[in-house]
């Protein structure tokens, strides 16, 4: 499931709190009772009044029957409250082709978003969950209720992860909303990978399937993308109930199996994968070993050229560096930093110093927390060449850093104790256009803090 509800409740603006709430959740489960004589008197604004009326049979004069068959829920409604708030509402009860009836049938519209757009329109309140924001969606654009469909765009923006992004990407395209659209491409590029291997991804129709594999700036090693294409063509067989054969795969699978880019795999990647998978023909296999080994490559249907990727960007928080003969030493403490970023980006990893006193191999973990909680950790060697330049240390997969929120970068390095350290530090810097603000963490045991020290470098994607 997606992010956790963020739109908190509105309270009534009364000292009858316990009664609202009350006619609130009976009205919210139709379990509605003619409230006591003087109800009104208990609420001093129209929309208070109006919300008693949500999901009561009191004074109601049109009722849906919504759902599909088999899972319909009968909700009462008030013409004028509908009309208000919805012209498709208005032309249905008021239009010049307004049909007087006293049930109307909605079979493509999940009673839980209806229950939640109706709520919007009387009681001004917008409530969403997880599992039916994309439903409510559905109704919000259905019947015209805009600012109830931004704020479901918003919560959708909001809790998009790589494990939904690619479900969400279609789902964007289908509801027409280009801002949600290229959201779901930023978190798709940069954390391909993730988003590749995700349930989600299985889910996915075929039109979004060719959109993924034709993307240039997908980051991702293409045995990745190979494999994700399999287990999608496995899930669509089910869909189809049809048996997951080799034959059906490759069938489900169609002219989109030519837009991975086998030709770019690395050969062991392709000789111990792609080549023993039974999805390629015999021809297909010869032609891509010899693509790979002959001087004149042979024709091939699969497209050729390694993805453009993306590029990384670095931000540099030292205006210079230095060495001396007493610093800086490594004995198994922590140099940390703490962070915040102004959009929304992806740490792939940190550029860090190396040896002041000739070449050396050092073994680093790296981490990235947010408020303690561990969002990336790797442990890997890198060499250094004595020189003061900084050297990649890279997470197994980008890390999605949210705007305006500190976050915390660690690194506990093993090797030449000497090193250069980083000197003029800054509190804020811009890298293109992300600006990176800076500030001392309290987990840094080895010195490292705004003015000085390791981890001179983010590298991330935005």
């Amino acid at each position: 499931k997606m992010a956790a509800d963020i739109f908190p409740r509105k309270k009534p603006a009364n000292t009858n709190t316990t009664a609202v709430q009350q006619y609130h959740q009976q009205n919210l489960n139709n379990n509605n009772t003619i409230p006591a004589p003087n109800w009104q008197g208990l609420y001093p604004t129209i929309r208070e009044r109006n919300a008693v009326m949500f999901n009561n049979d009191l004074m109601a004069d049109v009722h849906f029957v919504v759902g599909p068959p088999g899972g319909t829920q009968r909700l009462p409604g008030h013409k004028y409250v509908l009309a208000v708030g919805s012209s498709v509402f208005h032309a249905m009860f008021y239009g010049e082709l307004a049909e007087d009836k006293d049930e109307i049938r909605i079979p493509d519209v999940e009673p839980a978003a209806f229950l939640a757009m109706l709520k919007y329109i009387y009681c001004d309140e917008i409530d969403l969950a997880a599992d039916t924001v994309l439903a409510t969606l559905y109704a919000a654009k259905k019947y015209i209720v805009p600012h109830l469909a931004r704020a479901c765009v918003n919560f959708l923006e909001t809790s998009l992860s790589a494990k939904n992004a690619c479900v969400l990407l279609s789902q964007s395209c289908l509801f027409e909303e280009p801002d949600l659209t290229q959201r779901c491409w930023e978190v798709i590029d940069a954390q391909a990978e993730l988003a590749l291997k995700s349930e989600g991804f299985c889910d996915i129709d075929f039109q979004t399937l060719e959109s993924i594999l034709r993307r240039e700036t997908l980051n991702a090693k293409e045995i990745v993308v190979f494999e994700a294409a399999l287990n999608w063509a496995e899930v669509e067989c089910q869909r189809q109930e049809v048996t997951a054969t080799i034959e059906n795969k490759r069938k489900v699978l169609g002219k989109a199996l030519y837009l991975i880019r086998i030709p770019t795999m690395a050969l062991d990647d392709f000789a111990n994968g792609a080549a023993q998978s039974g999805i390629l023909t015999l021809n297909e296999t010869n032609d891509i070993f010899l693509w790979y080994t002959a001087a004149k490559k042979p024709e091939l249907q699969f497209v050729s050229k390694p993805r453009k990727g993306l590029v990384p960007q670095r931000c540099h928080r030292f205006q210079s560096c230095a060495y001396r003969s007493n610093q800086w030493r490594y004995r198994g403490r922590c140099d940390s930093i703490q962070f915040a970023v102004d959009k929304r980006v992806f740490i792939a990893g940190f550029g860090l110093y190396g040896s002041s006193c000739g070449s050396a191999e050092y073994s680093a973990k790296i981490e990235l927390k947010r408020q303690g909680v561990i969002l990336g950790q790797n442990l890997s060697k890198y060499f250094s060449d004595g020189s003061s330049n900084t050297f990649p240390v890279w997470f197994e997969y980008p890390v999605q850093i949210e705007p305006d929120t500190f976050y915390t970068a660690s690194v506990i390095l093993d090797g030449n104790e000497l090193s250069y350290f980083g000197q003029e530090g800054m509190t804020e810097v811009q890298c293109g256009k992300v600006t990176v603000q800076f500030q001392c963490s309290s987990d840094s045991t080895n010195g490292t803090g705004v003015q000085g020290g390791q981890i001179p470098e983010l590298i991330f994607y935005a």
